[in-house]
């Protein structure tokens, strides 16, 4: 065997030099393809490192632990209130409640104006839904008095976990130092502590960073993708076959595959114009709901779908359909049997590939309305809601402290889901994968 790293010793000089020329040329371009590739790493490494680092404290938020005590007389029902009665007491009764607790704790009489509106500073307006679902759950809580996490406020939540320095002067915080000082207080008797932040998963949009949430945006997410699947694998997968295997070849179907491969490149923005126009416009479907953004996601992983199913159907071996037809198979039972089993793994690949695509797109759900801001879950596809994606943009966009880590959070939940789904194709590949 002959050794490329040394030039042959029959060679003239001259061509030994061209020779090693050659193989000094190789190692350059070994060395800057490694280095390429290295340096590709290092991006992926900090983009990662950037959006874990930010986006982890998302994941909880700040909670203060306070003594409430549920009396009858403060909600204005009776004693021994049923649990409707208590649903049905207005929200400001049960935050009068949290802020007097708060206040008792911290030592402010009644009356004391001033200190009484900075203490609510520290406590969220989410407070009233925390009160009235732990006493609903529990209505023989009324008339005791109960040690309750409670959601700390928007502006508090950065100081406690860090991001932002206490040391600054009074006049760049949006806390004074009247309520940084009851706030150390709090967290010297141990009653300030980061939990797990529910509300992440579970709440819609908000003003509120603490009370924010992407549940809303992952069920109108979950409803679109939904969709997707269920018209782009049978329309893609059919006009594939068609186009493959049935269709005359012709200007017309030269004509076809010419514009769905430029439809693959088309900007998405364009189908959200096209969506706009068709389905809001001319077929008058409700703005701002899944049904329109998911059949906009279909238009627009159609072509997608159809160009990976193609390709799964060239790279059958023809001796397939060949063998079936020799047999007497129609040719539909030979595509149908044989052809299109064996390029299922190419087929899901394309599928998946463009369901993510799709799940990570803004610009077309911007132009169907679904950037409005929903705050109650969607029943079904035809209510309103908004997307994963749309919710992260609008987030960037917010200038509190805490939105900073809830886009950065949401987007690892979309990574999240982006890698899964890349991870099933690569399970359903190998599952269904055929070698010949």
């Amino acid at each position: 065997m002959t050794d490329t790293g040394k030039t042959p010793y029959f060679l003239s000089e001259r061509a030994q030099k061209l020779v090693r020329k050659r193989y000094a040329a190789e190692r350059r371009f070994r060395f800057y393809g490694l280095a390429m590739i290295i340096l590709a790493l290092a991006f992926l490494a900090v983009l990662f490192y950037t959006i874990i680092s930010q986006g982890i404290s998302g994941f909880v938020v700040t909670n203060i632990r306070l003594p409430v005590t549920f009396t009858a007389e403060a909600l204005g029902v009776e004693p021994g209130a049923t649990a409707e009665d208590l649903k049905g007491v207005s929200g400001f009764k049960y935050t009068k409640l949290a802020r007097r607790s708060l206040n008792d704790y911290l030592g402010i009489p009644k009356g004391d104006t001033e200190d009484e509106r900075l203490s609510r500073g520290l406590l969220s307006n989410g407070v009233d839904v925390q009160l009235r679902k732990i006493l609903v759950n529990d209505p023989t809580l009324l008339g005791s008095t109960v040690e309750v996490w409670l959601l700390a406020h928007g502006s508090v939540d950065p100081f406690v976990k860090g991001q932002i320095s206490r040391d600054l002067p009074e006049n760049r915080r949006l806390i004074n130092d009247q309520q940084m000082a009851w706030l150390e207080k709090l967290e010297h008797d141990g009653r300030v502590d980061l939990r797990f932040n529910s509300n992440l998963f579970t709440e819609g949009a908000s003003a509120d960073p603490e009370l924010a949430g992407v549940g809303v945006a992952l069920l109108g997410s979950f409803f679109m993708m939904v969709l997707v699947v269920l018209l782009a694998l049978p329309l893609g997968v059919g006009a594939a076959l068609y186009l493959e295997e049935f269709a005359p070849k012709n200007r017309f179907t030269d004509l076809v595959e010419v514009n769905i491969n430029n439809l693959a490149a088309v900007p998405s923005i364009v189908f959200g114009i096209l969506g706009l126009a068709v389905f809001i416009n001319y077929a008058h479907l409700p703005r701002s709901a899944p049904i329109v953004g998911g059949l906009v996601l279909t238009l627009m992983t159609l072509p997608t779908v159809i160009i990976a199913t193609r390709a799964a159907i060239r790279a059958v071996p023809p001796s397939i359909k060949e063998a079936a037809l020799g047999v007497g198979a129609s040719k539909m039972q030979a595509v149908f049997h044989h052809v299109l089993p064996l390029a299922m793994p190419g087929i899901l690949t394309g599928l998946i590939i463009g369901l993510a695509q799709a799940m990570g797109e803004t610009a077309p759900l911007i132009m169907v309305g679904m950037v409005a801001a929903v705050f109650d879950f969607p029943g079904s596809p035809m209510d309103p809601a908004t997307a994963l994606p749309v919710q992260i943009y609008i987030w960037s966009g917010l200038p509190e402290r805490g939105f900073v880590a809830l886009t950065s959070a949401a987007i690892m939940i979309l990574l999240a889901f982006l890698l899964t789904m890349n991870a099933t194709a690569v399970i359903l590949r190998k599952r269904f994968e055929r070698r010949w």
